[in-house]
């Protein structure tokens, strides 16, 4: 059994996402999904809404966990980390605008501390 843990706050991660799991999930399996989506101050309040609809639209046949969370990302990310224990995690570069380039400072926190392997998805 494999768990995936799934953090975003954006439809487009959330799509690679899916995109990404599809070649690597068999529903007959054992394999888990969670998807945790943190409401960042920061950001458009109904970011992390979408990217959780859309987890619920493209995942619906592997029934994912969802949580949502308020508060700064990194921080969120690393707890449900510690409350799942997934195998992988999936991030995305940055958060998911379209004039963002490279790989962001939430994204490179999280490859710096977390102890497993970590995904970043390439987005459209």
């Amino acid at each position: 059994m494999t768990t995936f843990l799934l953090a975003t706050s954006s439809v487009h991660v959330t799509a690679a996402a899916a995109d990404y799991l599809q070649d690597r999930l068999d529903p007959a399996s054992d394999d888990d999904i969670v998807v945790v989506a943190v409401r960042d101050p920061a950001a458009p309040s109904r970011d992390a809404g979408d990217a959780v609809n859309v987890a619920r639209s493209r995942l619906a046949g592997f029934m994912p966990t969802i949580e949502t969370k308020d508060g700064e990302p990194v921080t969120e990310i690393l707890t449900t980390v510690d409350e799942y224990d997934p195998n992988e995690l999936l991030i995305g570069p940055h958060h998911g605008a379209d004039d963002s380039d490279g790989i962001g400072s939430t994204a490179q926190e999280l490859l710096a501390r977390v102890d497993r392997p970590v995904i970043v998805l390439p987005l459209p």
